[in-house]
């Protein structure tokens, strides 16, 4: 059974993607830290990580941006801090998950396949639950 903070990021997810929520999302992601209702699995400056709430993988963790950039075609480029703590993130949830046995894609979307209007990375595994049931 989900629990309330699931099915809260859950309906916030579906309000996200329709434009005129979008305002709500930019201002939520931009103080997240307070409003963030989820079990954080990992965080620096830049990124936090959590379990989506509506996995498609054995696996699939979220990376969000703690700023609010709408997609990767609007990242910032005049620093590669953000990617570099996106990489560093991602290394670590590697050995956290033993993702190297198991497999692993980093997936991010843009244009009509990005429902939500927030830049984030997918962290899936679809070996990963063979080990772990």
């Amino acid at each position: 059974m989900s629990s309330l903070k699931t099915k809260l990021l859950t309906l916030g997810l579906r309000l996200a993607s329709w434009p005129v929520f979008h305002p709500l999302v930019r201002l939520f992601f931009n103080h997240m830290d307070q409003f963030l209702l989820v079990e954080r699995l990992a965080e620096n400056d830049h990124w936090v990580v959590f379990r989506h709430p509506q996995p498609e993988y054995p696996l699939h963790l979220l990376i969000v941006s703690k700023k609010a950039f709408p997609n990767l075609a609007t990242a910032p480029l005049d620093s590669g801090e953000p990617l570099i703590a996106l990489f560093e993130i991602v290394q670590t949830l590697i050995k956290t998950f033993d993702l190297e046995n198991w497999g692993y894609r980093l997936i991010t979307n843009g244009g009509p396949n990005q429902t939500i209007p927030q830049w984030h990375w997918h962290l899936v595994s679809t070996g990963w639950q063979e080990a772990h049931d």
